[in-house]
């Protein structure tokens, strides 16, 4: 557990770094692109590609971070009527369940990712299509391992608790 604290602590700097200079480079290039138009009557060819790009990625890492501070979505109606191990049990579940459905939407990420590369399609800058495209694997990757660790957290802390109700 603290091999993946010490990484996640790491990742955990690379994407407030990443998303900090994605969002800071989504912000100019689109401010550029409106003062090229609106007093140049130009722009940048590839400014809009990259742009859309920039957002992509901004919201895959914003999905990796909101799942790192569980303010992902879910649907928690019983924990509200669960209280004590059952509310544990029930979130547990629940990450076990998110981390299945993150390892499918990974697969089919890769798989994505692959057709692309296939295809031999390319983006601005003369940019493989499939390699601005790679955000979504890892970070539904990322996604899935947080949710595993999330869940074994769970039924440490459960396990915990059946181990002190037992002893007294």
């Amino acid at each position: 557990m603290k091999f993946w604290e010490k990484w996640d602590s790491k990742i955990n700097k690379i994407e407030g770094a990443l998303i900090t200079i994605l969002l800071s480079l989504m912000i100019l290039t689109a401010f550029s692109q409106i003062v090229l138009r609106n007093f140049f009557s130009t722009g940048i060819d590839w400014g809009d590609a990259l742009v859309r790009y920039l957002v992509v990625w901004v919201a895959f890492i914003g999905a990796a971070i909101a799942t790192r501070e569980g303010k992902h979505i879910c649907i928690d109606l019983l924990s509200h009527w669960l209280k004590g191990t059952g509310s544990i049990a029930v979130q547990a579940l629940s990450c076990f369940f998110s981390a299945v459905i993150s390892a499918l939407l990974t697969v089919a990420a890769v798989k994505f990712i692959w057709f692309e590369a296939q295809m031999g399609s390319t983006t601005f800058l003369n940019l493989p299509v499939w390699i601005p495209e790679l955000i979504m694997p890892i970070a539904f990757g990322l996604i899935t391992l947080r949710f595993l660790m999330e869940m074994i957290g769970e039924i440490g802390t459960l396990l915990h608790q059946n181990n002190r109700n037992r002893m007294g």
